[in-house]
């Protein structure tokens, strides 16, 4: 059967079917359910199962709903449709309060690490910078300001709470792979100790994650770095090569770190890649244990890493995570890997059904028309009229970086 015949039938099977439900049938329920049974969380349920609790919040987050009555509201006004999406239990903002709080987030954590493998798989083929066959991360972090009466298990300064989002975002799709929540007062670099090193892949980060010794173990699993040097590092020159002055490189270097302690952190040779902007003059130094790639590469690869910013701001903009529906520790890593599950079912439902518009405009769309019966492929058939009016009601200045 071809992929074309395919398309068709599913369009045939989704008439008469709301978009919501149409997008369930991207979610394996297998998988779901052992997730659920794996932490017990059905355990003494009877009205509200965990799947129900699933759906909520993925609608919550698909339409950018504001609270727990917010969410309440918008779905009782809909109750009549409630079950042709899956939905079985009774939506009050009560309930969905306690599932929150009380039922394991490793469940969330485990589905959204399903749905990212599917969606890696999906997107192996995408080109990265310098066209390279391995597999490149970019290693980032967010922070997210909170109320510090509110959640004072996440203290970050003295009169003000934040969680931190430690990301490593699969360039290739930009699937975040790896997600690590954590107080505001936890230190980025720290991450790089969950971490395990794939070797032949390269990670790209910035000077924020220097870290020598934890570096190293990057180096002796055959895994490369690339990020930006510190302006006080200490090192000795070994060896110079010629670089191209007309594309802004100004220097290719082999060093040794000289420092008293960083000389036994990190023993061996590093490359330092000096170039200067052509647009802005700046002037930036990177740092990698690669000796192969062509120094110009080298820069790419660092200026790809500015896709994990645009990742935080697309989930920022896009979806629920710039406050929460509660206040625990459990309750703000469930809504984060709900966030997650929702970004991942977007770049699965894009790449399935071949959709041209971006993940951007796709969302704007499924956050008004969730309850409409129309085929999803439909919906995006004529999208210029619909994304105008879309951003007419919803300008992008509202969101703040």
């Amino acid at each position: 059967m071809t992929r074309g015949i395919t398309l068709a039938m599913l369009a045939g099977m989704n008439t008469g079917r709301f978009i919501f439900a149409q997008l369930l049938d991207f979610l394996p329920r297998y998988e779901f359910n052992t997730c659920v049974d794996r932490y017990d969380g059905n355990r003494r349920v009877r009205t509200f199962s965990c799947w129900d609790q699933f759906l909520v919040l993925l609608f919550a987050q698909l339409t950018y709903r504001e609270s727990l009555r917010d969410i309440e509201s918008c779905l009782r006004a809909w109750s009549t449709q409630l079950y042709h999406v899956g939905i079985r239990g009774a939506v009050s903002r009560s309930t969905l309060a306690d599932a929150n709080e009380s039922r394991d987030w490793r469940i969330w954590a485990d589905m959204a690490m399903i749905l990212i493998a599917r969606a890696r798989h999906l997107y192996a083929g995408q080109p990265v910078a310098g066209r390279l066959k391995a597999t490149v991360y970019a290693l980032d972090t967010t922070t997210i300001d909170l109320c510090l009466e509110l959640f004072p298990w996440a203290k970050f300064r003295r009169r003000k709470s934040a969680v931190k989002l430690h990301t490593l975002l699969d360039l290739r799709g930009n699937i975040p792979c790896f997600i690590n929540v954590s107080a505001g007062s936890v230190h980025e670099v720290n991450v790089l100790d969950d971490l395990t090193p794939e070797p032949g892949s390269y990670y790209v980060m910035d000077k924020g994650f220097i870290d020598f010794k934890r570096l190293y173990r990057f180096t002796l699993a055959g895994a490369f770095f690339v990020t930006r040097a510190k302006v006080n590092m200490d090192f000795r020159v070994r060896e110079s090569r010629p670089v191209d002055r007309s594309r802004g490189l100004r220097a290719d270097q082999t060093l040794r770190l000289t420092g008293p302690l960083t000389r036994g952190y990190y023993p061996a040779p590093l490359r330092r890649v000096s170039f200067v902007d052509p647009t802005t003059g700046r002037r930036l130094v990177f740092l990698t244990n690669n000796f192969t790639l062509a120094a110009s590469t080298i820069t790419k690869l660092y200026k790809s890493r500015w896709q994990v910013e645009l990742f935080f701001k697309w989930i920022k903009q896009y979806l629920r995570l710039k406050s929460f529906y509660g206040n625990t520790p459990n309750a703000v890593k469930t809504q984060v890997w709900t966030a997650v599950c929702a970004y991942t079912l977007v770049a699965i439902v894009k790449k399935e059904l071949n959709l041209t518009p971006s993940m951007g405009e796709i969302a704007q769309i499924l956050s008004l028309m969730l309850f409409e019966k129309t085929p999803v492929k439909q919906v995006f058939s004529d999208m210029h009229p619909k994304i105008n009016n879309i951003e007419n009601h919803k300008p992008l200045s509202l969101f703040d970086f």
